[in-house]
Order: structure tokens, then sequence, then C-alpha cells
């Protein structure tokens, strides 16, 4: 019998030992280096949040209670965060941005004609604009369809969605924009956001969205001052 085993097995367990180290160093360093670029208050911010996003948590903490039958599977913001200045085209073509319903609510949604439950949530998210929509508040629904352009238009027309207006963005760069700060794992997305442009609350997947629950929860939002918890 033959033994194929090395009679003089080189180190290698303890070069393996060494790799946690080599990785907490690059961590460290990394850590080292934003510190150098931001100081310890970017540190601070990061960890905490947009300061100035604060008043949408304490609403969110507020209208948790409301998150419940029809809209509960909302997830409400426990960390301030702004959200990207998401950009994108009107119906006419016209370049749009997020920050342009400065001082409004809005339910921003994200939605695709190949995303069944997206077409299944769509009617209830213009009647809710119907209910709801005007100078305090609106659904901005932001179509993603990368294909065929007139596709997600003739959906709306078939559909009879009169109250929507229609956003889109062909290359999708709102989902991957709002995936990159956790709020876009799957289609379709809706974030509720305050005039300031912070979260008060996400959700991944559909809701309806015209239902008391949601019309009781979003009148909340809009009006939080005067609102009753």
């Amino acid at each position: 019998m033959t033994n194929d085993m090395p009679e003089h097995p080189s180190p290698r367990p303890a070069a393996t030992r060494r790799i946690p180290f080599a990785i907490g160093a690059v961590l460290i360093g990394a850590v080292i280096g934003f510190a150098a670029v931001h100081g310890i208050d970017g540190l601070r911010r990061s960890a905490a949040g947009d300061a100035a996003c604060r008043p949408a948590v304490d609403l969110a903490r507020k209208l948790a209670p409301l998150a419940q039958g029809e809209v509960a599977a909302l997830t409400m913001a426990t960390v301030p965060l702004r959200l990207p200045d998401l950009a994108f085209t009107d119906a006419g073509g016209k370049p749009r941005k997020l920050s342009d319903w400065h001082g409004r609510t809005v339910l921003l949604n994200l939605w695709a004609t190949w995303c069944v439950p997206c077409r299944k949530e769509m009617p209830a998210l213009d009647r809710l604009q119907t209910r709801l929509g005007g100078a305090d508040f609106e659904v901005v629904a932001v179509n993603i369809d990368t294909r065929d352009p007139e596709k997600p238009r003739n959906f709306l027309k078939e559909a009879n969605l009169t109250r929507l207006s229609y956003f889109s963005d062909p290359k999708a760069v709102v989902f991957q924009d709002l995936k990159a700060v956790g709020r876009a794992l799957g289609m379709p997305t809706s974030v509720l956001v305050d005039g300031d442009g912070c979260e008060i609350a996400t959700i991944a997947g559909p809701a309806d969205w015209a239902s008391d629950d949601a019309i009781k929860l979003i009148t909340a939002a809009m009006k939080p001052a005067r609102a009753e918890f």
C-alpha cells in the first residue's frame, strides 16, 4: 500500500488562519479611509441616517398602528432616509425628478406589464389617486418596461386607468437606485414619501391601495399635524 500524502505537508493552515486578520485589516482600512475623507461626523451620519428626515421617522412611528388589514405589510421607517432624487420621464417625454413633488406626500410605485401583481394592483392605485390626488398628495407610478414603450401605455388605456399620470424609465434606473438604498427587492415596490423626499414606509409587493385601511393611513400621512391617531 502506498501513501499519497506528502511526508512533510506545507504549513497551509497557518496561512489560512491569517486570512481573517487580513480581511479585518482591509475593513479597518476602509473605515479609516472613510473617516479621513468624510470625518468622524460622516461615520455618525452614515449610521444615524439623514437628520433632516427624522420627522418622517417620527411620523412613521405614529402611523404604525394604522398599518393593518390591506396595508399590514408596510414596513415603517425606523432610520431617517432621504430617497435618491429619482429621474424618469412623463407622458410627453419631459424629464422629471422625485424632487418635483417637494412639499407633497407621494406614493411612489414601480410597476411593469410583465409583473402580474403589478397589473392587478394598478386599478387600486388609480382609485387611490381619484380619491386623494391633489395639492397634498399624488400617486407617482413609474413604469420600468424596457422593451415595447407602447405596451404599458396600451395597458393603462385598455384598463381605463385614466387618473394615474404616466411616468416611465425604460432603463429601469429608478429600480436600481432604490435597490442601492435597500428599498427595491422585487416588483411591485411602493414607497410612501413625505414632502421632503424622506421615506415614511415601504412595501415590497402589492397592496389594496383603495381600501379603507390604505385611505386612512395615507390621509394621516398627508396632514400629520391634524390627524388623529
